[in-house]
C-alpha cells in the first residue's frame, strides 16, 4: 500500500484520517483520539499530510515532523473547494489529502513554541484591552443616566472618579455608588495587568534579535514588532514584501473582468490584530515623525497632497509591513534609503 498523501480533519477529542494512493483512490479511512493518531502515524511510511490551519495544528504539526513526516498546514478557505459533495469529517480528511498535493498551493508556516507564546501574549492584552473599553464605556453610561458627562477622553474620567465617588452632593444613590466603585477597580486592575504585559513585551522586543532590528523602523515599536515576529518569524513564508502585504490585506480588493480592471478598498484579509497595530503605527508615524528627517517624508507628503490622511495612515502600513518583511527575511540592519527605495 503506498501512500501519495495524507489529509487529518482536527477536532478537540477525534481526528479523522484519510490517506490517498497514487491514483487518487482512498486507501485509509479511519478516526482516531490524540494518542491512537500519533501512534499510527509513528508506524506509518513517511508521508506527505496535510492539516488545516485552525487550533492544534501546530503542536500536531510538530509533533508529526519529529516522526519524520513532511507536514502542512493549509487555510481552511483554500480546502474548501476540494470537499465533494456532502459535508463530514471524512469528506473534509479526503479534501485536505487533496489539497496538500497542489504544487502552487499556499502554507502556513508551522509557529514555534517562543512564537505561540508571544501570540498569546498578544492575543490575552488585546482582550485586557476590549474589556477596559468596556468598563469604561459602562461607566459612562451609568454616569450619563445621573446627569454626569466627561470628556471623551478615558484619562479625563479617570482623574474625575475620586470626586465621582465621594462627593455627596451629586446624583449618585448607595447602590449605584456602590457599583461605580466595582467598575473602578476593575478599571484599575485591567489596566495594571495590561502595563504588566506591555512591560514584559518590551523586555521581549529588547532581547530579540528581529525585534531589534524592525523596531529601527519610524513606526513600529515593541508591540508592533513582536506582533510580526509572532506573526511570520523569519519572513520565510513569503517570497516577497508585496505577499506580506496581501496577507495582511493591505492591499486594494480586486473585482476586475472583461480586462477592465477594477480597484476597491483594502482587502482586509488575514490576520486582523496585526494590520490594527501596524495602522495605529502608521498612524502615529504620520503624525510624529519629523518628515524632512527621513527619506519617506517626501513620499508622504505627496501622497498626502492628493489623498486624504486616512489614505495615507494605510499606505504607510503597507509600507511599514514591506519593509519589516525585508530586514526580517535579509537578516539585516534597516537602512532607510536602500529600504524605502525598494519598498
Amino acid at each position: 500500500m503506498q501512500i501519495r498523501s495524507v489529509g487529518i480533519d482536527l477536532g478537540k477529542t477525534t481526528f479523522h484520517l484519510a490517506a490517498l494512493g497514487a491514483s487518487g483512490k482512498v486507501l485509509v479511512k479511519k478516526k482516531f483520539t490524540q494518542k491512537q493518531l500519533l501512534a499510527f502515524t509513528a508506524d506509518m511510511q513517511t508521508s506527505l499530510i496535510g492539516l488545516e490551519a485552525c487550533s492544534g495544528a501546530h503542536f500536531l504539526g510538530r509533533a508529526l515532523r519529529q516522526q519524520g513526516h513532511d507536514v502542512r498546514l493549509i487555510p481552511a478557505q483554500f480546502v474548501k473547494p476540494f470537499v465533494k459533495s456532502n459535508k463530514n469529517d471524512f469528506v473534509d480528511a479526503e479534501a485536505i489529502a487533496e489539497a496538500v498535493e497542489r504544487k502552487n498551493m499556499r502554507f502556513v508556516p508551522i509557529k514555534t513554541d517562543d512564537q505561540l507564546d508571544l501570540q498569546a501574549m498578544h492575543r490575552v492584552r488585546d482582550r485586557l484591552v476590549s474589556r477596559r473599553t468596556a468598563v469604561i464605556n459602562q461607566i459612562r453610561a451609568f454616569l450619563l443616566e445621573r446627569g454626569m458627562v466627561f470628556a471623551q477622553k478615558p484619562a479625563k474620567l479617570k482623574a474625575a472618579m475620586a470626586d465621582v465617588l465621594e462627593n455627596a452632593d451629586n446624583a449618585l444613590t448607595p447602590m449605584m455608588r456602590n457599583m461605580i466603585g466595582i467598575l473602578w477597580d476593575e478599571w484599575k486592575s485591567v489596566e495594571q495587568q495590561i502595563d504588566e504585559l506591555a512591560d514584559r513585551l518590551e523586555q521581549i522586543a529588547a532581547s530579540d534579535a528581529g525585534c531589534c532590528r524592525i523596531r529601527q523602523i519610524p513606526g513600529i515599536g515593541p508591540i508592533v514588532a513582536t506582533a510580526i515576529v509572532a506573526a511570520i518569524g523569519n519572513g520565510a513564508a513569503f517570497r516577497k514584501g508585496r505577499d506580506f502585504a496581501a496577507w495582511l490585506g493591505l492591499v486594494p480588493r480586486q473585482y476586475s473582468t472583461g480586462g477592465k480592471a477594477k480597484l476597491l478598498g483594502i482587502s482586509k484579509r488575514g490576520n486582523i490584530y496585526l494590520r490594527k497595530v501596524l495602522i495605529h503605527g502608521a498612524r502615529a508615524a504620520a503624525m510624529r515623525i519629523k518628515r524632512d528627517r527621513f527619506p519617506i517624508g517626501a513620499w508622504m507628503n505627496a501622497l498626502e497632497a492628493r489623498a486624504p490622511r486616512n489614505v495615507l495612515v494605510v499606505a504607510m502600513a503597507n509600507k511599514l509591513a514591506r519593509i519589516a518583511w525585508a530586514v526580517l527575511s535579509s537578516g539585516e540592519d534597516y537602512r532607510p534609503a536602500v529600504s524605502i527605495a525598494g519598498a
